[in-house]
Order: C-alpha cells, then sequence, then structure tokens
C-alpha cells in the first residue's frame, strides 16, 4: 500500500512539473521560415540616439516589407531541412534531457519532425520535448500560419530606434499582441535594416499557461547565411511557484534552403517591396 502511494505521489509530481513546462511558448517563437524572426535578451550596449540626423521609417512600414520580404525568400527556397538539438534542464529536480532531431519544412510552411536520439529524463521528452515538436508542426499547417505571423493583423508594432547586431544596423520595434492567444508574444524585435529580415527577439507568452508558472522569458537569435537568416539558437527560461527554473535550450544546425537555385539567386530587392498604408 506505502508503494502505492509513494507511486502515486511521484507520478503527480512529474505531471504537475510538466504541465507548467515551456512548450506552448516555444511553439510560438520558433518559426524558422529562414527570413523572420529571431530572440534576444536586452542589450548591453544602448541604442542609437535618433538625434543623429536619421530619419525613422514608421514601424508599419518596416514591418510591411519584412512580410513581403519574407514571402519572397520563402518562394525562392522553396522549403527548407535541417537539425535541431534540445536540452532541458532543471536543477531543483535535478534532472537533464536532450534530444537530438531533424526538421524538413515544406513550400507552404508546415513542418515535419523526425527524432534521431533521445538521452536523459524519459518523462522529459514524452511530455515536454516531443510535445514542443508537435505544437509547433500544429501551430506551421497552413491554416493556422497566419494567426502566428509578425503582422499588423496580430500586433501592434511601436518603432523603438536603431541598434547594432554583429555589426549591422537593425530597426529596434516594440510588439504589442492584439490578443491573448498561445501563439501570440509581447517583447521586442531586432529587424535587419538592410535585409529587412528579423535577426532577433525577446519576449513572454501572451497568454499565461497556468497558475503555477511565475514568469516564462524566451531568447531566439538567427544568424545570415547568403541571402537567407536562419535559426541558430533559442534559449527559454520558466519560473514556476514550486519547481524553481526550468530551462530549454536548441542549437540549430545544417540548415540550407530545398531549392538548388537558392544557393546561387541573388536576393530579393527592397525596391521590389511596397508598403500600402490601410
Amino acid at each position: 500500500m506505502k508503494l502505492q502511494v509513494r507511486e502515486f505521489q511521484n507520478q503527480a509530481r512529474t505531471r504537475s512539473i510538466l504541465s507548467i513546462a515551456i512548450y506552448p511558448l516555444l511553439a510560438l517563437i520558433m518559426k524558422p521560415r529562414f527570413v523572420i524572426a529571431s530572440f534576444l535578451v536586452w542589450m548591453s550596449i544602448p541604442l542609437f540616439s535618433q538625434t543623429s540626423g536619421t530619419i525613422m521609417p514608421n514601424a508599419d512600414e518596416v514591418m510591411a516589407t519584412v512580410a513581403a520580404r519574407d514571402s519572397q525568400r520563402e518562394m525562392l527556397g522553396a522549403g527548407y531541412s535541417g537539425s535541431r538539438e534540445y536540452v532541458f534542464e532543471n536543477q531543483h529536480l535535478n534532472k537533464h534531457a536532450q534530444m537530438l532531431v531533424t526538421v524538413t519544412c515544406d513550400p507552404d510552411g508546415a513542418k515535419h519532425f523526425q527524432v534521431v536520439s533521445e538521452a536523459g529524463w524519459k518523462s522529459a521528452h514524452k511530455h515536454v520535448l516531443q510535445k514542443m515538436l508537435e505544437s509547433e508542426s500544429d501551430s506551421s499547417q497552413p491554416d493556422t500560419r497566419p494567426k502566428t505571423r509578425l503582422v499588423s493583423e496580430n500586433y501592434v508594432f511601436q518603432m523603438v530606434g536603431l541598434d547594432s547586431l554583429d555589426g549591422r544596423a537593425s530597426y529596434v520595434i516594440d510588439v504589442i499582441p492584439k490578443r491573448h492567444d498561445k501563439y501570440l508574444f509581447r517583447g521586442r524585435i531586432w529587424v535587419d535594416a538592410q535585409d529587412y529580415a528579423v535577426a532577433r527577439v525577446e519576449g513572454e507568452p501572451a497568454k499565461s499557461f497556468s497558475f503555477w508558472i511565475r514568469s516564462v522569458h524566451f531568447v531566439q537569435q538567427y544568424h545570415k547565411d547568403g541571402v537567407f537568416w536562419f535559426p541558430a539558437t533559442t534559449s527559454s527560461v520558466t519560473q514556476a511557484r514550486v519547481f524553481g527554473t526550468t530551462e530549454v535550450d536548441i542549437r540549430y544546425f545544417d540548415y540550407a534552403p530545398l531549392s538548388a537555385q537558392a544557393h546561387s539567386a541573388p536576393g530579393p530587392s527592397i525596391e521590389q517591396t511596397k508598403y500600402v498604408r490601410h
């Protein structure tokens, strides 16, 4: 009888920590369409002064151009493939897990994942990491993608200023969700001023998932590879009321467009895009 009670308590404890995991958040932010979205914690260097004579564009104009360039590069790439390494860590529970997966993205944005290997805490794989893959796959479907994109239908954009990222000028824009949705977030993005690709983003979910979660903060970062922008790293930290801090880090590698022509084709021209005020 005591063994049954102890087993029931252990199962309840495991379900509790997994129920406050961060996979819904990561499904929101991980949209590696190789041109949009990346994430970063506050930078230590200050923003460039707007009094230097630089004429700042309207945030809506910038984001409209981002969406147009995004679509152009998606057509050029005809989808992509790559690999990811997931690392789950909870020091309070002394639990660790790793997972290696491959991903293929169709031309319409739908993602397909294949688990290559797993190690560590089995419950984390079953209830957290694999759930992250399922949620991201669901959110990438053509009927769901429009609800997750960084467009004016989903967000209010506010220009903050200019910054420098890896030696490249970037527009810094605050992002405010228009509704409480599990696929949206509240935070700040850095848009490359030359390629009009989102290079970094930091923030928190637009919708709280559980009373047991005190806070969630995510950071994702992209890197430029030819005319495309591929994901580089994702970090998410969840502070829970009982189980302390849960961290999930993702490393992306071997990302490439599926189209052979994409490797030699020039990037979309800014002049090819046009903002229309609604």
